[in-house]
């Protein structure tokens, strides 16, 4: 299994369990959505969202079977990650992350290799 980064939870929400998560993910359209299953470090483990919805800055989700902020305390601070092979994407889509190792070219004339990707409110550095 590889896991993907996506982002963090970074505080709990109200007392029904629900979490805020702070990502720049790229494909958020595809993981937060019902039935998605999400991987909490450190050990990976498992929990499928309920519900999501955006908010400001944050993407608030609920997770099956966790029904109040005492059960999802925690998860504070804690890393998330998904499971690559659950996103399905077709052959024109990828992630950054992908990008990492390629060789750049301009006019022919090669540039050097991508070593790290950083967003940058809006505008994408590689």
């Amino acid at each position: 299994m590889e896991y993907v980064y996506v982002g963090k939870i970074v505080n709990t929400h109200a007392l029904k369990g629900e979490v805020r998560i702070i990502s720049n993910f790229e494909l958020k359209k595809y993981i937060f959505v019902p039935n998605f299953k999400l991987y909490i470090e450190p050990y990976y483990e498992e929990l499928v969202i309920s519900s999501y919805r955006p908010h400001k800055n944050f993407d608030m989700v609920k997770f099956i079977g966790i029904d109040s902020i005492n059960e999802v305390l925690k998860y504070k601070g804690k890393k998330v990650y998904i499971n690559r092979s659950d996103l399905n994407l077709n052959s024109e889509e990828y992630l950054l992350s992908d990008l990492i190792g390629m060789d750049v070219y301009y006019e022919e004339k090669h540039l050097g290799k991508i070593t790290d990707i950083s967003n940058n409110n809006g505008y994408i550095l590689l």
